[in-house]
């Protein structure tokens, strides 16, 4: 295992009242995702879960939690929504692919709490390893090379030393380029199941559950003479026909999908 890796797995431990947890990614939330921010703001208000955990990729795009400055953004609305949530429940956030600026301030404004990917979450005396999943996309090694230099603390400082306008012109073209690259591929890489197992070994976990690659799905996997699972969720789009609108839902019963 990686080292890095070793040192950013995260830990969540699920008070004794949780009896339900819901996962959802890849909303991919923007200004003009009506009918799917709509569908959220629903969830969120009829949810009957202890916690939702959102595994990445809640914004279409996030160039810097100072966007939260003006009160009448796009951003500031989903900020407000958190809130009213978790004044009586609890969210958490993991970085997707999409969103990895999300920050301190974005979490002190809404309470949503922030989680290290992978994560492993304790829930019904079973550990359960989270992640947004594009980590272990090994295959697709123009995407890993980006994905390193974004997330470097160099080049994130100097994009958020730019002011709002350079930021959203310069992730508009990267998300440009990120689709007609898409258009292009033949197919998607997925995610890497040696390294997956390996993730689940050092969780002292059976299943993985990611989103990423809006393949919804269960997948065995093989590996140390042991068969984990990791299960995907599905991506958001409730303009869709038909709508993806779903959550996992984990209780002590297990997993199940839910539709929206």
């Amino acid at each position: 295992m990686d080292t890095k890796v070793r040192h950013h797995l995260g830990e969540l431990k699920a008070p004794p009242s949780w009896r339900t947890i819901d996962f959802v990614s890849d909303l991919h939330l923007q200004a003009t995702s009506t009918q799917t921010f709509s569908a959220f703001l629903h969830y969120l208000s009829h949810t009957l879960a202890d916690a939702v955990v959102i595994l990445g990729d809640l914004f279409e795009v996030w160039i810097g939690d100072d966007c939260l400055d003006d009160s009448n953004s796009f951003e500031s609305e989903c900020a407000t929504a958190l809130k009213a949530f978790t004044a009586s429940r609890a969210i958490y956030f993991m970085h997707g692919n999409r969103d990895f600026l999300v920050g301190a301030r974005f979490s002190n404004a809404t309470h949503v709490g922030l989680l290290a990917d992978p994560c492993v979450l304790t829930f019904a005396e079973q550990n359960w390893l989270l992640s947004h999943g594009d980590a272990m996309c090994l295959a697709d090694t123009d995407y890993m090379a980006f994905r390193a230099l974004v997330h470097s603390p160099q080049w994130q400082a100097e994009f958020l030393a730019k002011s709002l306008a350079e930021r959203l012109g310069i992730a508009n073209g990267i998300r440009k380029k990120s689709q007609t690259r898409k258009q292009s591929m033949l197919s998607w890489a997925d995610i890497d199941p040696a390294m997956a197992c390996e993730w689940l070994h050092l969780a002292h976990a059976d299943t993985l559950i990611h989103g990423h690659t809006h393949r919804p799905a269960v997948h065995a996997l093989y590996g140390a003479g042991c068969c984990h699972h990791r299960v995907v969720l599905s991506d958001w789009d409730a303009s869709a026909n038909p709508a993806r609108v779903q959550v996992l839902r984990l209780t002590f019963d297990g997993l199940t999908r839910v539709n929206l």
